[in-house]
């Protein structure tokens, strides 16, 4: 019992832990004159990022790997149909240019890509299927590629929205800083402690566990940002806080997994990786459906519909 009240813990602390690490470090990078557009781009994307990528880290380190794939899917997936998809219900999303031609197409990339790399059995006839550290360090190479090009519209682009960066006194971003690590730590090992003993306990998959409870957990800060833009009609915040989260799931979180420890991968994860690449083709599609470049409220709801429908699946045949 004492497992399960610090697994459901482990999610306050992990969130609550994320934001006092952003708004420490923003606040000391806001002081040495670093601007808003830049710690957005950095400290902000990775401290969003910073759930999945301690839960991972975990998870990598005690062999759990059917939680550490499973949890960036399931996040990627969750972040497309559930979380576009409730903020497409609160407020119609209309996405950029850029994003529909560039940064949608490369999370859809970075899904088949994974699918690619994943599948050593299928298409070399090897005898072990995982995702390697030669992956993770292929994966790595993308994700500097993917900041280089963030940073390029930067230049280009005056129409990106900056963060708004609280400023605190050095003393209090430390402790923010110190506070927001701990807490990742804490609720990370919980979180990943919790699921490997559920799993048992129910005589369920890892897998299972880490592609619903666990990604939806740690991508609960993707839904807060994406929600309340939506309802602020701030669209192209929602949008590009959710493709963006997915390129950094599988090119920079799993890419680092994948380096501390090879995931050898289950070739059952196959219709995983193939959800994930049909969420990414969905919202590619809908982009030209209706309204061009917007997510209007009934395709919102298709897209949690889709998502129930997948939960359903996942319980069902796990």
């Amino acid at each position: 019992m004492i497992t399960y009240i610090l697994f459901i813990f482990g999610f306050f602390l992990l969130i609550k832990g994320a934001d006092f690490l952003v708004d420490g470090s923003a606040s000391i990078a806001k002081k040495l004159k670093i601007s808003n557009i830049v710690i957005g781009l950095t400290i902000v994307a990775f401290g969003t990022s910073s759930p999945e990528f301690i839960v991972n880290i975990f998870a990598s380190m005690q062999g759990n790997t059917e939680i550490a794939i499973g949890n960036i899917l399931g996040s990627n997936i969750a972040n497309i149909l559930l979380i576009l998809g409730i903020s497409a219900i609160i407020y119609p999303i209309t996405a950029k240019k850029n994003t529909v031609l560039k940064e949608i197409p490369l999370s859809l990339l970075a899904a088949a890509v994974l699918g690619l790399m994943a599948n050593d059995m299928i298409i070399d006839g090897a005898g072990f299927s995982g995702i390697t550290r030669i992956d993770g360090f292929i994966l790595l190479s993308f994700f500097i590629i993917f900041l280089y090009y963030t940073f390029g519209i930067t230049k280009s682009d005056k129409d990106i929205v900056e963060e708004e960066i609280k400023v605190f006194s050095h003393f209090k971003s430390v402790i923010f800083i110190i506070l927001g690590l701990a807490g990742l730590v804490i609720g990370g090992k919980w979180i990943v402690d919790g699921a490997v003993k559920i799993a048992e306990f129910f005589n369920i998959s890892q897998s299972l566990i880490g592609l619903t409870i666990v990604a939806i957990g740690t991508s609960l800060p993707e839904l807060a940002t994406s929600a309340i833009a939506a309802y602020k009609k701030q669209s192209d915040i929602a949008i590009g806080n959710v493709v963006g989260s997915n390129i950094f799931n599988i090119f920079w979180i799993l890419g680092a997994s994948a380096i501390i420890r090879p995931l050898p991968f289950n070739i059952s994860s196959n219709g995983d990786i193939a959800m994930t690449i049909f969420a990414s083709i969905v919202l590619f599609l809908v982009m030209f459906i209706g309204k061009k470049r917007v997510i209007e409220r009934w395709q919102g709801v298709f897209m949690v519909t889709t998502y129930v429908g997948y939960i359903v699946f996942l319980v069902l045949t796990k």
